[in-house]
């Protein structure tokens, strides 16, 4: 246990914000031990994985965990299906790799997402056509006021877009153990049509992708527009794409020909970079914070001393100015803490 220590290492914005207690744990018995003394001490709780997917806007007074459960297991069910599970600590493109390297199909348009398996449910990370609800069997959760761990499978999961059980009544009450998936072995969907996969399969040569291929076109895509968090701090796409009435969209149409849009129904999903981008903001720098100049939704620590609030207070800007111009309001994507 580590008091009034830096979460800077443990964000992928680096931001400098500390936590009054700090803990690595490695399994359920430390992980009950840490739940333990945040009772004893009254301590809030800040549980972090990756770090790609929150926003520290001031410093955390309370106790902050370092989720390292590591481990990966199979268990095969017929010719063409295996039940892979892995612990909430693995890294998630190295799980993705995992699973190419044993040529198992279901997770390859999402490689290269930053972050840990353990949050994936979390927001049913999605990309490329796909979302995790649909290899998604269930996770192993522990429940913070009992301490017993519970199954929860896809229906309990209630997953939405960028959305799940553990961001709306659940949030705050459980901690994700382990996710299962399940794959395929030889019969594999190759899923290409979404973005620009098939034309980075073209500039590949590839005619009859793999799903390895599939993959490799992914993280073309990803590293071409997409920083590297290594290099400038950033938490990948900040907001979600809105979703509008049919009617709405319509309307917008008679004032701006070139909007995008991805039709369902009565419901028209727009592009938020899109969006973001029309208003001007594209490769825009205020202060210490800017938009990417590839990805206009990417929100980044330009000068890498950004404060979580000037960060916050950069999208609030962009939130602003998209309402003015459209009429819609974003969502953040990213959890501000």
């Amino acid at each position: 246990m580590q008091e009034n220590f830096s979460l800077k290492p443990y964000n992928t914005f680096g931001v400098d914000a500390k936590a009054k207690f700090f803990i690595k744990i490695h399994n359920i018995e430390e992980l009950k031990d840490a739940l333990n003394f945040s009772k004893e001490k009254s301590l809030s709780l800040l549980f972090l994985g990756g770090g790609s997917n929150i926003l520290l806007t001031k410093d955390f007074d309370g106790l902050a965990i370092k989720l390292n459960l590591r481990g990966i297991s199979e268990e095969n069910l017929n010719d063409n299906e295996v039940l892979v599970t892995a612990k909430a600590g693995e890294n998630w493109h190295e799980f993705v790799m995992f699973c190419l390297s044993k040529n198992y199909g279901g997770l390859e348009n999402l490689s290269l997402i930053p972050g840990n398996v353990g949050t994936s449910p979390m927001q049913n990370i999605g990309a490329y056509g796909i979302e995790i609800k649909d290899v998604f069997v269930n996770c192993q959760v522990l429940d913070l006021e009992n301490q017993t761990v519970e199954t929860f499978d896809l229906e309990k999961c209630r997953f939405g877009y960028r959305d799940s059980i553990f961001k709306q009544e659940g949030k705050g009450k459980y901690i994700i153990l382990e996710v299962t998936f399940k794959l395929t072995k030889e019969n594999h969907h190759i899923k290409t049509e979404y973005g620009a996969i098939t034309s980075e399969l073209q500039n590949l040569g590839i005619e009859k992708p793999t799903i390895q291929d599939v993959s490799q076109a992914v993280i073309n895509i990803r590293q071409s527009k997409l920083p590297d968090p290594k290099q400038i701090g950033n938490a990948g796409s900040f907001f979600k794409n809105p979703t509008i009435p049919l009617v709405q969209f319509e309307a917008l149409q008679q004032k701006f020909e070139n909007i995008q849009g991805y039709p369902n129904g009565a419901m028209v999903k727009v592009p938020a970079g899109w969006l973001i981008e029309q208003c001007g903001w594209k490769g825009k720098q205020i202060g210490n914070v800017a938009s990417h100049k590839l990805q206009s939704l990417v929100i980044i620590n330009a000068t890498g001393t950004a404060t979580g609030k000037e960060i916050f207070d950069f999208s609030t800007e962009i939130i602003n100015s998209v309402k003015e111009k459209f009429g819609i309001e974003l969502e953040r994507e990213v959890n501000i803490i």
